[in-house]
């Protein structure tokens, strides 16, 4: 029997149980929990005279704003799909994701019109249902941001005048009826979109809940972007579903991130380990007072020692999770076992179930490398308008093929190795970039290095460096070199290094080795 139930729940129970606490700080403006459903009912209101109904997509194609929860919670309510744009794509990216899965409806901020503009008579969304939103952001100098064009309207105009009262919706909703279509980043072939439901994202409350102790009391610090589950499925709907209250801003920002954690005393902290570097850089952890803070959740990516310990030294113990679009919050290191257990990913949560699988269906045994595999009501439904794909990454009972090597050890703790499409072979030998990335992120003079690997005409494949120095450091390739002398067998050094002045980067700070790969990788 379907369950008439849905994640536009969490803004209305909140605002009876829990009326007049503050549920966002956008911008150091407050919003109560009354507010917010209010905020979501309006427009839930103006999605329905547009034509929105049960099943339709309607995109957001905005950076951290009220607006986009409001309207997240609403197509919930009304059993409509979000599909969340990530900002950072180019306009065939976004044309692509648009199209793929007939997205009826376009919210966009200012400073994304440019983007829109371009696409706009090559994507399928109605004409009516081009909707402007205002970010508030400053213009370059000298230049006033855009006004709302002619093609568009204005999403706070629509807004305004609609009822307050709770939306009755044409059809009802279920707890298995889709949520959301969060797009992959595409490493291999075209972006897949992950198709989550409002029971799996029940569950995903659950389980961060459980992982950070979480209480209404809390206040959470975070600025990662919500069109990235890690944004909105990890900090975002569980912090409100909880009852706590969320410090947001447009975008981030290292030195008003750090202040932020002494203006509003924050408890729990979420930032990923690129984001805890140029936050160090700032030298504000030195300045400000952190000892609200109870819980600092991390990672992202491949973490060096260093930057625990540095954490550590100001009373700041992060722990280093793991999760994917199609399954994220799998995993987390519990805060007593951060020393003890440097660099595990964790234990599985409350409501997923992790193995190392042989490639044949077989668990394998502690210390032995294989694919991670979970599965439990936290994984995605599918991929959307993707049979095959699916039947790839999700298989018989609900098994999540995450394509990630690793093993585990004896007390159950697992560990990352590399991703399946990472490793290449040299002379026969596999070899996993992630393990000497790992060595060379301690070296003193290096910021950032990745490391893929290319042809070679004696070896078949060899491994290719790219390394950040550190601000004023120089750095040779003998230095780099040298420093992996005993540490990994020669096989495994990269035999070119290409130093540069940044990574490409995507939206949650991790490196982009498919375009490194598709620039450098038949060097």
């Amino acid at each position: 029997m379907a369950i008439e139930w849905n994640i536009g729940f969490i803004p209305y129970k909140r605002a009876q149980l829990t009326p007049d606490r503050t549920a966002l700080v956008y911008e150091d403006q407050p919003v109560t929990y009354r507010e917010l459903n209010q905020r979501v009912n309006k427009a839930a209101h103006m999605l329905e005279k547009k034509g929105i109904k049960k099943g339709d997509r309607v995109a957001l194609l905005l950076l951290n704003c009220v607006e986009f929860l409001e309207v997240y919670f609403a197509l919930a309510k009304l059993g409509a799909i979000l599909v969340p744009l990530n900002w950072r794509l180019a306009g065939p990216e976004l044309e692509y994701q648009l199209n793929n899965c007939d997205v009826r409806m376009l919210v966009f901020h200012d400073v994304f019109l440019g983007s829109v503009d371009i696409i706009r008579e090559r994507i399928k969304v109605e004409q009516d249902k081009f909707l402007f939103l205002e970010s508030g952001s400053k213009g370059l100098p000298g230049l006033e941001p855009p006004k709302c064009p002619f093609w568009a309207q204005d999403y706070l105009s629509l807004v305004e005048p609609e009822s307050t009262d709770e939306p009755e919706p044409c059809e009802p909703v279920t707890l298995d009826d889709p949520l959301a279509i969060l797009y992959t980043s595409g490493v291999t072939g075209s972006p897949k979109g992950a198709v989550v439901s409002h029971l799996q994202t029940f569950f995903k409350n659950f389980q961060v809940g459980l992982y950070i102790d979480a209480s209404q009391d809390d206040i959470v610090i975070a600025q990662m972007p919500l069109f990235h589950s890690g944004g909105l499925f990890i900090v975002a709907t569980p912090a409100l579903c909880a009852g706590m209250t969320l410090v947001m801003r447009r975008g981030f920002d290292p030195n008003e991130f750090a202040e932020d954690i002494q203006r509003y005393r924050g408890t729990i902290v979420f930032a990923l380990t690129t984001m805890w570097r140029m936050i160090l850089e700032t030298g504000k952890l030195d300045s400000i007072d952190v000892n609200s803070v109870r819980r600092v959740v991390g990672g992202g990516e491949r973490t060096p020692p260093s930057l625990f310990d540095e954490l550590a030294k100001r009373n700041l113990f992060m722990q280093q999770g793991f999760g994917q679009t199609e399954n994220s919050a799998m995993m987390l290191l519990p805060r007593e076992d951060i020393k003890r257990k440097m660099g595990s990913i964790g234990k599985p949560g409350f409501f997923t179930e992790v193995w190392i699988d042989d490639g044949k269906g077989r668990r394998l045994p502690p210390g032995e490398i294989g694919e991670i595999c979970a599965k439990g009501p936290t994984v995605m439904s599918g991929y959307w308008n993707m049979p095959e794909e699916t039947a790839k990454a999700v298989t018989d009972g609900g098994v999540l093929h995450t394509g990630d090597l690793g093993y585990m050890d004896e007390e159950g703790y697992f560990y990352i190795v590399d991703r399946v499409k990472d490793m290449y072979r040299s002379g026969g030998e596999n070899v996993y970039p992630a393990e000497v990335e790992k060595i060379l992120s301690t070296h003193p003079k290096i910021s950032m290095v990745a490391i893929i690997g290319v042809p070679d005409d004696r070896w078949g494949e060899t491994g290719m460096a790219f390394v950040v120095p550190k601000n004023g450091e120089k750095i040779t390739e003998n230095e780099v070199l040298d420093y992996l002398k005993d540490k990994v067998a020669r096989y495994k050094y990269p035999s070119k290094v290409m130093f540069m002045d940044e990574l490409p980067l995507t939206a949650t700070m991790k490196v982009k080795k498919a375009e490194l790969k598709a620039r450098y990788g038949r060097v």
